[in-house]
């Protein structure tokens, strides 16, 4: 399994990856990818089993290109009911500038994939080419189970350590997530302290300790940034921020105009928008939360609950600047193109360096 690369054990002509991106990747966008011969991803972070069946079912009927499959593994939350009124209460003005009333308490919108059976199931059902795993690895049970399906899997990792766990624990590839990334960080434990390297340096020293191939991500957004990590012994490359302005994605028009504007320059590491670190277009948002310290941040995905309300809210009054408009600090060099024609442009530069 070591020996092989990304596009020997996928059938792959392309060593690209579209990263999972919950609520910007769709069917649509995997499928484009996948049928222009690189691998196409969808995200159920956000989604209950049903609406994961169906985003995946949907994908495979629509290319029979193999598809990657991402969970979110965050740990479970424990409840701090006075850190979670504290939260909200600093947005109150906020809400009522906007004449909406501010939640009375937290939500948790995600699921985790720990433990959660259903999801496995419906994992097991569709058996798509691969499962990728963000925010931490799942039980030795439960993955187990999904290579015994035949199902190629990924991790994220943001450090060496995470790398050799994710080794340890029997994952087929590495995905190496740089701090340039946009969007969250994959860190298992955002209270044990980040490393922060970039994609440039974590790419070269899990390729020092660990046995495993390396998938690249974080700030490549053309052909010259795939061409480098290749040669740095990359098996294959991720890009996410690159398929934002696609017509199949489905971010936002507000979205969409702050990629291409001058906000684009601009990107900030942040825990408040969604209780974890993830790297967004410096916006209104994040300069409300800019001083707020990171122990009085409620846990992924509290935190994420009262932030898609505060952007709602926002919106009704035509603001735009407090959505998760997540970027790479590549974020200015993105391209608005069909995902296919991306996937042929990047494909060209590369071959053409």
């Amino acid at each position: 399994m070591h020996n092989l690369s990304l596009c020997q054990t996928l059938n792959l002509q392309y060593p690209l990856i579209q990263a999972p991106m919950a609520g910007v990747s769709t069917p649509a966008m995997a499928a484009a990818v996948s049928n222009a011969g690189a691998l196409g991803s969808i995200s159920v972070g956000a989604s209950t089993p049903e609406q994961a069946e169906i985003l995946i079912r949907t994908t495979q009927s629509l290319t029979t290109g193999p598809l990657n499959v991402n969970v979110f593994c965050h740990a479970l939350v424990s409840r701090d009911p006075v850190r979670e009124q504290a939260w909200i209460a600093r947005f109150g003005e906020l809400f009522n500038h906007y004449q909406v009333q501010p939640p009375t308490e937290l939500a948790e919108i995600y699921a985790s994939f720990q433990g959660n059976e259903a999801m496995l199931k419906v994992l097991l059902d569709t058996a798509p080419a691969v499962v990728s795993f963000h925010f931490g690895l799942p039980s030795a049970e439960f993955l187990q189970r999904i290579r015994a399906r035949g199902i190629i899997t990924l991790a994220t990792a943001t450090s060496v350590s995470e790398a050799l766990a994710a080794e340890a624990a029997g994952i087929d590839f590495i995905v190496a997530q740089g701090i340039e990334a946009g969007g969250h960080r994959g860190i298992f434990n955002p209270d044990a302290g980040d490393h922060q390297l970039s994609t440039f340096t974590l790419l070269q020293a899990i390729r020092k300790y660990s046995r495993l191939p390396v998938i690249s991500a974080g700030g490549v957004m053309d052909g010259a940034g795939i061409a480098a990590m290749l040669k740095l012994g990359a098996t294959g490359v991720q890009l996410g921020t690159a398929f934002v302005l696609c017509p199949e994605s489905a971010a936002n028009e507000a979205y969409r105009q702050a990629l291409k504007s001058d906000k684009a320059l601009s990107t900030t590491m942040t825990s408040a928008i969604s209780g974890r670190p993830a790297r967004c277009i410096t916006n209104d948002f994040c300069h409300f939360t800019r001083d707020f310290s990171r122990d009085s941040i409620p846990p992924y995905p509290l935190t994420y609950a009262l932030g898609k309300a505060l952007a709602a809210a926002a919106l009704t009054q035509g603001v735009q600047g407090f959505g998760a408009q997540w970027a790479g600090q590549g974020a200015t060099l993105v391209r608005e193109m069909p995902a296919a024609e991306l996937v042929r442009t990047l494909v060209a530069e590369w071959q053409g360096t």
